[in-house]
């Protein structure tokens, strides 16, 4: 079974940070796909671990209409920056932590059945206070929660994550402490 062949594509909508298109594709002979595709910079996601709490951020999400507890994250927007620089910079604009070490944690597709966004996942340690930064209104509400391990995995059990991007590090963070 072969792969369907792109055959052209078509912009619907350009905003800030991402375009909508239409995707035309041959899927085998005689079969047709048609695909509205978010294409997205890419982003990058910070767990940052004291090696006693880790620090999360509380704002608003409008498209999920509420609050949302999660680890900070940013788009690749800034031309030529390398991910883990962009980690860096995220983590200062959104908990005032400067991470003196980054470690890989994972790349992972966001959500591969509407949006190309490739989200590249970091452990931040030796982390230094610094005057947080914040880059909007969202995060200039923002507040920071700090949970120990065993509050992460309470949290985890229990249902109170419901961002994947969070759920995935911070049970990737469990796994590094076994």
């Amino acid at each position: 079974m072969s792969d369907p062949v792109l055959l052209g594509s078509r912009r619907l909508a350009r905003g800030r940070a991402i375009v909508v298109a239409r995707d035309y594709l041959l899927a085998g002979p005689g079969r047709w796909m048609v695909r509205e595709v978010v294409r997205h910079p890419g982003s990058v996601v910070v767990v940052p671990w004291d090696g006693e709490a880790v620090t999360l951020v509380e704002q608003y999400r409008h498209p999920a209409g509420r609050r949302v507890l999660e680890v900070p994250a940013g788009k690749l927007d800034v031309p030529g920056e390398a991910p883990e620089d962009a980690a860096r910079r995220e983590c200062i604009e959104e908990v005032g932590l400067d991470p003196g070490r980054l470690t890989p944690l994972h790349d992972c597709l966001a959500s591969p059945g509407y949006t190309d966004e490739f989200s590249h996942l970091y452990l931040a340690e030796d982390l230094a206070p610094v005057a947080p930064d914040p880059q909007g209104v969202e995060e200039e509400q923002a507040a920071t929660v700090r949970l120990t391990a065993p509050e992460v995995a309470a949290g985890l059990a229990s249902g109170r994550f419901d961002d994947a991007k969070t759920i995935i590090c911070l049970t990737a963070l469990l796994e590094r402490l076994r």
